[in-house]
């Protein structure tokens, strides 16, 4: 049985590097950092799990269109995968603005920043379903 694919996609020190815990639980680590290097990454491999920070667009960069730096990667990632794990990492001042992302794809977990290496290995670990779109957890 080949090991899980996780896509950690790394886009602020925030994202703390977590690749001896994914070893110790043989999962494979891609590492990536942007999202459009984890786009282009699908047309190579599907992941089981992606863990990725939530950044809310507050700006025009996101033209109202997409809620937050996520959404255009989420899309690509449900041609390929309804079934992947999507763990998300926050700041607690953008909290708030998970339920919106929440609300278009199913979120495995939502951690808070500073996420420490217990949290995120009960995640991996965690059996319980996505949560579907618009419910929280």
């Amino acid at each position: 049985m080949a090991a899980p694919v996780l896509f950690s996609i790394i886009e602020s020190p925030a994202h703390r590097d977590f690749s001896a815990l994914y070893r110790r639980l043989g999962i494979e680590d891609v590492r990536l950092t942007s999202m459009r290097k984890a786009i282009s990454a699908l047309k190579q491999a599907v992941p089981d799990y992606v863990v990725a920070e939530f950044m809310y667009g507050y700006g025009n960069n996101y033209a109202g269109v997409n809620v937050c730096n996520l959404d255009v990667f989420l899309y690509s990632l449900q041609k390929y995968s309804r079934e992947t794990r999507i763990i998300v990492m926050v700041e607690r001042r953008e909290l708030q603005y998970v339920d919106k992302l929440a609300a278009l794809f199913p979120l495995h977990a939502v951690l808070t920043l500073p996420v420490n290496e217990g949290d995120l290995e009960q995640a991996l670990s965690d059996e319980h379903q996505a949560l579907p779109p618009g419910k929280e957890e």
